[in-house]
């Protein structure tokens, strides 16, 4: 086991093997000069608690926390974050004292690359794959900026507790043409799938609309490149990835990353591959 120390952060998830948070982190901290360091943590569902009690116990500082646990850690925490709590999801553990507390950068990271993209939702079309702990994220913010959303998911019924207007991903034909946003929340595609896609070789995409997957690795998912061939601007999981890194890494340390670094870390994990 890896032994770990107060400056110790980590992801939890399972699987993590295929994260680019180390490489960003771990370059923000040399950059700033902090003895700190980030690991992953493969957590299988039934070891959520142990890994938590780690952090309670000062192994670890905190931790950021992926699919598919942003939602089941919350019981063993001691409070959450008035947005993780509307979004009902947390993907960052803050140590404070002997207390931990249940953070959602996802919703700064999202809303910041969404906004970098200059698509403006207000009152538009807008599709959200998935009903998990990011496509929580996500609906918060697109809620927020005015959107007209519909959810596709595998389990409808499930996915309504989420969304109210919620759809099979089997329809997708039915999809409205002017949609402007699809935003892939799904692991649909995640490297070593990477074959995989959730929008059926056989049905058109709506002609004006971006499309954002959250995925990172590989930088350009089969969904990117059905929806590049068919002419339309596509948006890896890059940016939020970065962005919501950063939230995380300021809340951990106290201290604002530099995020031109963490970019450049993140580019390079990626060609080094």
């Amino acid at each position: 086991m890896t032994r770990m120390n107060q400056s110790t952060v980590g992801l939890i998830g399972w699987p993590v093997e295929h994260s680019r948070s180390p490489a960003m982190h771990n370059a923000a901290f040399v950059a700033l000069g902090l003895e700190w360091r980030y690991v992953l943590l493969p957590t299988p569902p039934d070891q959520i608690e142990a890994v938590v009690v780690r952090i309670r116990l000062g192994e670890l500082q905190g931790a950021n926390v992926t699919i598919p646990h942003k939602q089941a850690v919350l019981p063993f925490l001691d409070a959450i974050d008035p947005a993780a709590q509307t979004v009902g999801a947390v993907n960052t553990i803050v140590k404070q004292g002997e207390r931990l507390i249940g953070f959602n950068t996802d919703t700064i990271g999202f809303k910041r690359a969404l906004i970098e993209t200059g698509v403006e939702v207000k009152d538009r079309s807008c599709a959200v794959f998935g009903a998990g702990g990011s496509a929580r994220a996500v609906l918060y913010v697109l809620h927020e900026l005015g959107a007209r959303i519909t959810v596709y998911a595998r389990d409808v019924e499930k996915a309504r507790v989420v969304h109210a207007d919620c759809r099979s991903l089997s329809a997708l034909y039915e999809i409205d043409p002017a949609t402007k946003l699809i935003v892939n929340t799904t692991p649909v595609g995640l490297s070593p799938n990477v074959d995989a896609s959730p929008w059926p070789d056989d049905v058109p995409l709506p002609t004006s609309a971006l499309i954002f997957d959250l995925l990172n690795n590989p930088a350009r998912t089969r969904f990117m490149q059905q929806a590049e061939r068919a002419g339309l601007r596509t948006v890896n999981g890059w940016n939020m990835l970065v962005y919501q890194g950063a939230a995380a890494f300021a809340k951990w340390t106290g201290i604002e990353p530099p995020v031109d670094v963490m970019k450049h870390a993140l580019a390079q994990s990626m060609k080094e591959e």
